[in-house]
C-alpha cells in the first residue's frame, strides 16, 4: 500500500460517519437482536456496557456500585450477533496506483465500527487462496476496536488467486446470528458461488462487496499495448486496443459485476460495487442505502 489506510484521521471519519449514520445502522446490524430460539424469554444470560439512549430500568446499580460503571443486564431474547468480514488479500486488489488496497481495508474498518458500535461482536479475516487468516478475532465494544484495528495495516496484498469458496466452506460461522462482509474484485474465474450458498444455508445475512480501481472500471489505454495477469504471470494479453476492444472489455465487466450482483440477489443477499476513490460517504450513504442494506 501507498500508505497506512487506518490512521487517525480516516478513524476521525468513521466516528462522524458512525454518527450521521447511528439509526440506518441501527437496522442492519444491532447487536441486541431477538432471540428466534428463545422467543420472549427474560432469563438472565450477561452483562453489556451501558450507551446514552439504553433502557435505564436494566441497568445493574449492584454491579454500578461495585465497578463504578454502568452495565445493562442483557437476557436471551437480547443476544448479540457476529459480524464476519472477509478480506480478498490477491495480489489484484493492489492493481493501479495502491488505492484499491487502501479502499478495501478502510471499508472492512468501516464496516467493524459500525458493527461494534451495535454490540456486535466482529471478526476479520484475510483471504489467501483457498484459506482463512483471522486479521481481528471476536472483538466487542470501541476499546477492543481501536486496540485492534491497526493489525488491518499489517495485511499484504501478494496472494494468487483467491479462491473464495474454498477458503469461507471450512470455516466455522454461526446459524442466523448476524451480517457475513465479502470484499473482493470478484475478478476471478475460481468459484464463490458455493460460499454464498454456504453462507445462505446458515441463514447469514450476505453482503458482496466488489472494489475496482477507476482503470478497471474505465480504461483509458489506446494503442500497442502488453498486458500481465497479476496473479499469473503466465497468462498476458498483447494486441492494439481500439475502440472495439475497449467496447468488449466494458460488455464483459458488464457481465462480470452482473454475475456477482445477481448471485447475490439469488440467495437473498446484498451488493454494491465500489469504486476506489468512492468517499466513504458516498459508500454509505447513497450504495449501501440503494441495495437496502441501510434504510
Amino acid at each position: 500500500m501507498s500508505e497506512l489506510a487506518v490512521n487517525e484521521a480516516f478513524l476521525e471519519q468513521v466516528e462522524l460517519l458512525q454518527t450521521l449514520l447511528k439509526n440506518c445502522v441501527a437496522g442492519a446490524f444491532g447487536g441486541s437482536h431477538q432471540s428466534k430460539s428463545f422467543g420472549s424469554s427474560c432469563e438472565f444470560t450477561d452483562y453489556r456496557d451501558y450507551l446514552p439512549g439504553d433502557d435505564i430500568t436494566k441497568i445493574d446499580w449492584n454491579a454500578f456500585a461495585r465497578f463504578e460503571k454502568l452495565y445493562l443486564k442483557l437476557y436471551l431474547d437480547e443476544r448479540q450477533t457476529h459480524a464476519r468480514i472477509y478480506l480478498d488479500a490477491s495480489r489484484s486488489m493492489s492493481f493501479g496506483k495502491g488505492e484499491k488496497d487502501v479502499q478495501a481495508i478502510r471499508l472492512a474498518a468501516t464496516f467493524a465500527y459500525l458493527a461494534v458500535c451495535e454490540m456486535d461482536k466482529v471478526s476479520v479475516y484475510a483471504m489467501r487462496e483457498n484459506r482463512v487468516e483471522p486479521v481481528i478475532e471476536n472483538i466487542l465494544g470501541k476499546e477492543a476496536y481501536f486496540n485492534n484495528v491497526g493489525k488491518l495495516n499489517d495485511i499484504v496484498f501478494d496472494g494468487a488467486s483467491c479462491r473464495i469458496s474454498e477458503a469461507i466452506l471450512p470455516t466455522k460461522v454461526g446459524y442466523g446470528d448476524g451480517l457475513s462482509v465479502i470484499i473482493s474484485d470478484f475478478l476471478t474465474d475460481e468459484d464463490f458461488v458455493a460460499a454464498l450458498d454456504h453462507l445462505a444455508s446458515k441463514r447469514r445475512d450476505i453482503l458482496c462487496v466488489q472494489v475496482l480501481s477507476k482503470d478497471e472500471l474505465a480504461p483509458k489505454v489506446r494503442g500497442k499495448m502488453h498486458f500481465y495477469d497479476s496473479e499469473n504471470a503466465e497468462n498476458y494479453y498483447r494486441k492494439n486496443i481500439s475502440k472495439e476492444i475497449i467496447r468488449a472489455y466494458r460488455r464483459a465487466l458488464e457481465y462480470a459485476t452482473g454475475r456477482v450482483r445477481e448471485n447475490c440477489a439469488a440467495r437473498g443477499g446484498s451488493y454494491i460495487l465500489v469504486s476506489d476513490d468512492d468517499p466513504l460517504q458516498e459508500v454509505f450513504f447513497d450504495k449501501l442505502v440503494e441495495s437496502g442494506v441501510l434504510k
